[in-house]
């Protein structure tokens, strides 16, 4: 497996990019990775998926790229307009200079609202869809798991606040009512609920698995529970678990569930 950086510079944009592979000219399918909130495109998690479907499929690629605001991006102030642009842009230039025949997605956490919300919006680019610990509903997340007192008290003053993982993201009220407003219980997926899987762990301690769940049930959404696993499944053993059913999801294989 090689691994290569590179950037998509359109629209004024500089979108940073990981690219795994081998050393095909074309892919016959490429699998975007779509990090968490507070992540990076240097994401383990993608590195250890790319390992795992390269070694299966030598015509397939992988890539990751930083939201708007995460890992090397330029952009200071985060919004789902931008989110939603650097998502076109990167399957544009993915289908483009690859040749690829299908996408997928593998995507996790705020990743996932993001992949869910652009599909209803755009309809589904993808094969298959497959979300780990997906924040489906990001407003809730962001206010119930992340937020401190001193965070609301600060906001409530009119000024930003500095959240996440990796690397502090800025959030505005302006930002916080956009989740609000693009709640995602409130879309209709329609036939895209058959190429999508969620895959969720039981003490995932950011997205709690009943909001999941729930989720998933009432947009017939096949839903994937694996015991113990927490939000960034750090438990190697169950990250494999992980990787494997999404594959087989990517394989169409669902009648081994």
């Amino acid at each position: 497996m090689k691994s290569a950086y590179f950037s998509i510079n359109r629209q004024g944009l500089s979108i940073r990019c990981k690219f795994y592979g081998t050393e095909a000219r074309t892919y016959k399918r490429v699998v975007i990775f779509n990090h968490g909130f507070g992540g990076h495109k240097d994401n383990k998690s993608a590195e250890k998926f790319a390992e795992k479907i390269l070694s299966k499929y030598k015509d397939n690629a992988v890539v990751s790229f930083d939201w708007p605001c995460h890992g090397e991006d330029a952009q200071k102030e985060l919004s789902l307009e931008s989110c939603d642009t650097y998502l076109s842009l990167v399957i544009d230039y993915v289908k483009t200079t690859y040749s690829a025949e299908t996408l997928y997605s593998y995507a996790t956490s705020f990743g996932g609202y993001l992949v869910l919300k652009y599909i209803h919006d755009h309809g589904n680019p993808f094969e298959a869809a497959a979300l780990r610990c997906a924040a489906v509903k990001m407003y809730d997340v962001i206010d119930g798991h992340m937020l401190s007192d001193d965070d609301r008290r600060t906001l409530s003053k009119g000024k930003p606040v500095m959240l996440g993982f990796d690397r502090k993201i800025k959030i505005t009220n302006d930002f916080l009512q956009s989740l609000k407003d693009a709640d995602l219980s409130e879309y209709d997926f329609g036939d895209a609920s058959d190429n999508i899987i969620f895959i969720q762990g039981t003490k995932d301690e950011v997205v709690p698995p009943e909001m999941v769940s729930q989720f998933a049930d009432e947009k017939n959404i096949l839903y994937i529970s694996v015991e113990g696993a927490d939000h960034r499944f750090t438990d190697p053993l169950k990250m494999d678990l992980a990787i494997k059913y999404i594959l087989e999801f990517f394989d169409l294989s669902r009648q081994s569930f």
